[in-house]
């Protein structure tokens, strides 16, 4: 006898635990099928992970620049080993956490590997043998990983993906990142902060290319100060790994190739999504390269399937995917007759985006050129941090907030950021820009005195020609 559901999610990353609970909390029966670790990739390889990883090294290098603040720190080390021991324990607190929500909200897990059998049957083959589930309603949530390059194929000794960066048998002497995105520049920043002398390599003629071209040339500057080889417009013709190390031939911007040694490489070249072998074909669910049409509920073209997070259209991020989980969950209850839920199609254009790099990196929305493409007239403000009380008084004067206003209607219709704590800072323009607020708005707000926060007030107020301070 199969067991019976309104709800099994297949994947308990950020989206499918997230999916889980919400469904509990309405009412529903609900269950959620895991082939490794609660919480997936984010929670124990990913965002948190790395995080944990990033504080010990932004803590390491203001150790290191203490005299800076009239402090003395002597004969500063940094323990590669405890550093990744510590952020292991910080995963696996938080894995702690997600078993502990699904035993409050009563949702039986069920470990195994998931495979479609029908739009409403799912086979789970784990420690327990073959299961068969069946549902109302299945939720496919399995995530994605790492994309190999083919000639650099990643073998955790030599060549390493995000998850092996993680968790370093050595520390690097010499590291080459290939692909700058948030991946790549937040471990490239990581192993400089550590010590190491790092390389990124990137294909497109700017850093973090999906930001804006000033934040791009801004961080650029940035990671070079530090002591980076930043290489644009390059990009990797060969990789040769031997026992002690990897010779790699680098093709510039000027079509020449040279060669280069390094201890490690990271390859950061985006992801795949994880929905090979789980029955999609099987069951007819419509998918372009691995990456399942969804409206923007989640629904797929089989009725009773939905999908959410990285196995679905970009961007590719766990606050996404945790969105998406909701308005589907409230999406099935509606169809199951829950008069109660409104739920409302995901608005991909105010997804924030953030980097953990040093600088951090924080936007929501069109970038000054995609508002240009896209036929707005606009109207752009900016304000350096060296402006800011706050910013200086910490140190951290290094950054600016550039805001992007549609001129005619004063809509913001884009924000960019880099500096300290700007991570932070973002989700009051995204409330913003949910709440379709106009420059009027957010230049009658009042910001906190002092606080890097009034950055975004005085950004607001030079696209008027009104700033401040400046």
């Amino acid at each position: 006898m199969a067991d019976q559901y309104d709800v099994i999610v297949l994947g308990s990353g950020p989206g499918g635990y997230v999916a889980a609970i919400r469904c509990a909390q309405l009412g529903l029966k609900t269950a959620i099928v895991e082939r490794e670790n609660l919480g997936g990739i984010c929670l124990n390889w990913g965002c948190i992970p790395t995080k944990a990883l990033l504080r010990s090294a932004e803590v390491y290098h203001q150790m290191k620049h203490a005299a800076a603040y009239g402090l003395a720190a002597d004969n500063i080390r940094a323990d590669i080993d405890a550093v990744v021991k510590r952020s292991r324990g910080v995963a696996k607190q938080l894995n702690q956490g997600v078993t502990h929500l699904m035993k409050k909200n009563k949702i039986a897990v069920h470990m195994g590997t998931g495979v479609l059998k029908s739009a409403n049957t799912l086979e789970v083959t784990g420690d327990k043998g073959v299961e068969t589930l069946t549902a109302r309603h299945i939720i496919v949530a399995t995530g994605a990983r790492a994309r190999d390059l083919p000639f650099a194929k990643a073998d955790g000794n030599r060549i390493w993906t995000y998850r092996h960066a993680m968790t370093p048998k050595e520390m690097p002497s010499k590291l080459l990142v290939i692909g700058s995105g948030a991946i790549g520049i937040e471990f490239a920043s990581f192993y400089n902060d550590m010590g190491a002398e790092v390389t990124v390599v990137e294909m497109m003629d700017r850093v973090v290319p999906v930001e804006d071209a000033e934040v791009s040339a801004f961080l650029e500057k940035a990671l070079k100060k530090q002591g980076m080889t930043v290489l644009t417009g390059a990009g990797v013709e060969s990789i040769d790994v031997s026992a002690t190390g990897v010779k790699a031939k680098i093709k510039g911007k000027d079509g020449k190739v040279s060669e280069a040694e390094y201890s490690h490489v990271i390859v950061a070249v985006g992801i795949v999504p994880n929905t090979e072998a789980i029955g999609l074909e099987t069951v007819g669910v419509k998918a372009e390269r691995g990456i399942i049409a969804i409206d923007g509920y989640g629904r797929t073209s089989v009725k009773g399937v939905w999908a959410i997070g990285d196995v679905t259209p970009g961007p590719w991020l766990a606050h996404k995917a945790s969105h998406e989980g909701v308005i589907a969950a409230e999406a099935i209850a509606a169809e199951l007759g829950n008069k109660d839920v409104h739920p409302h199609p995901m608005d991909r254009s105010n997804i924030p985006g953030c980097t953990y790099c040093h600088p951090q990196i924080a936007s929501v929305g069109l970038t000054e050129a995609k508002a240009r493409e896209a036929g707005y007239s606009v109207k752009v403000g900016s304000f350096p941090f060296i402006g800011n009380g706050k910013a200086i008084a910490l140190g951290e004067a290094e950054g600016f907030v550039k805001t992007v206003f549609d001129a005619k209607t004063g809509e913001l219709l884009g924000a960019h950021m880099i500096g300290a704590e700007v991570t932070e800072m973002i989700q009051g323009f995204v409330i913003g820009k949910t709440l379709e607020t106009t420059e009027a708005e957010l230049m009658h707000t009042v910001f906190p005195h002092p606080t890097i926060s009034e950055s975004m007030h005085e950004s607001v107020l030079a696209a008027y020609g009104r700033a401040l301070h400046i």
